[in-house]
C-alpha cells in the first residue's frame, strides 16, 4: 500500500496552504512553516513517493498520478468553501499549476490563489528535463546551488539526493501542457541572485493568470525561500491573515 500524498502539519482551521517542493526534496522542509505561520492556517505539505516518508516506494510514473493522488485526497479533505492557497516551488510549481488547473476544471473549485517560486511557466517546462535525467555533471550542478554543508551531507546522502533529482527530471518529461489560465490570482516570485529562474520567465505566467497577476522579488537565489523563509511566509500571509 502506498503512503498519503500530503503530510498535514497541523489540523484545524479551514485555510489551508498547500505546499510543493522543488525537484529532489521532499516536503519535510515546510514543517517550520507552520509555526511561522501561525494559528489561522493548516500547512499541508506533498510527499511524493521515493523520499522522506516514502522513501521505500517506487517513483511515481507520471505528472498525471502525482495530480490524481493529490487531488484525491485534498478534496476529501476540505469543504467546497474552505480557502485554499497552493505554493509550489521550482518543479512544485508546474505541480501546483496542474493541481489548480485540474481542481477547476474537474470540481469546479477556485482556490484563494496559486503562488508559484523559482519556477518557468508550464510552456518551458515540456522537454526540459531531457538534460537533466541522465547527465550526472548537470544533475551535481543543480545540487550545488543549494549550497548544502558538506559537513551535514555524506557521500550515500549526496548520491540519494541525485537519484531523486534524476526521478524528478524523469517524471517532468511526463507533462502535457495545456494552455489555460487558472481560476485564481496568480503570483510567481523569484530571487534577485537567481540565475536559473529569469524576471523574463516569471513574466511568462502572466498568461496563466485568470484572476490577476503579480510578480514578486526576494533577495537570494533560486532557493531564496528557504534562505528567506521568514519573509516569504509572511508573504503568504496576506492570503489568510
Amino acid at each position: 500500500m502506498s503512503g498519503p500524498w500530503l503530510l498535514p502539519f497541523h489540523a484545524g482551521p479551514p485555510a489551508t496552504l498547500l505546499c510543493l517542493a522543488p525537484a529532489g526534496a521532499g516536503c519535510g522542509q515546510y514543517r517550520p512553516w507552520q509555526a511561522m505561520a501561525g494559528p489561522e492556517v493548516s500547512v499541508i505539505g506533498v510527499q511524493l513517493p521515493g523520499r522522506e516518508t516514502r522513501w521505500a516506494e517506487p517513483p511515481a510514473s507520471s505528472v498525471d498520478e502525482v495530480v490524481t493522488g493529490v487531488l484525491g485526497e485534498l478534496t476529501a479533505l476540505l469543504k467546497p468553501d474552505d480557502p485554499l492557497i497552493v505554493f509550489g516551488q521550482s518543479f512544485g510549481g508546474l505541480l501546483g499549476y496542474e493541481i489548480v488547473r485540474r481542481l477547476a476544471d474537474e470540481y469546479g473549485r477556485r482556490p484563494r490563489a496559486l503562488i508559484v517560486a523559482g519556477c518557468r511557466p508550464p510552456h518551458m517546462w515540456v522537454g526540459a528535463g531531457r538534460g537533466l535525467a541522465d547527465d550526472d555533471a548537470e544533475l551535481t550542478k543543480l545540487l550545488d546551488v543549494r549550497a548544502l554543508d558538506e559537513d551535514d551531507l555524506d557521500e550515500d546522502s549526496r548520491e540519494l539526493m541525485l537519484d531523486v533529482l534524476r526521478q524528478d527530471a524523469r517524471l517532468s518529461l511526463t507533462y502535457t501542457h495545456h494552455a489555460v489560465a487558472v481560476p485564481a490570482t496568480l503570483e510567481a516570485w523569484g530571487g534577485q541572485d537567481d540565475e536559473t529562474v529569469t524576471p523574463g520567465h516569471l513574466d511568462g505566467w502572466r498568461a496563466y493568470a485568470g484572476g490577476g497577476f503579480r510578480r514578486r522579488t526576494f533577495p537570494g537565489g533560486h532557493y531564496f525561500c528557504l534562505e528567506r523563509a521568514d519573509d516569504v511566509v509572511a508573504a503568504l500571509g496576506a492570503y489568510w491573515s
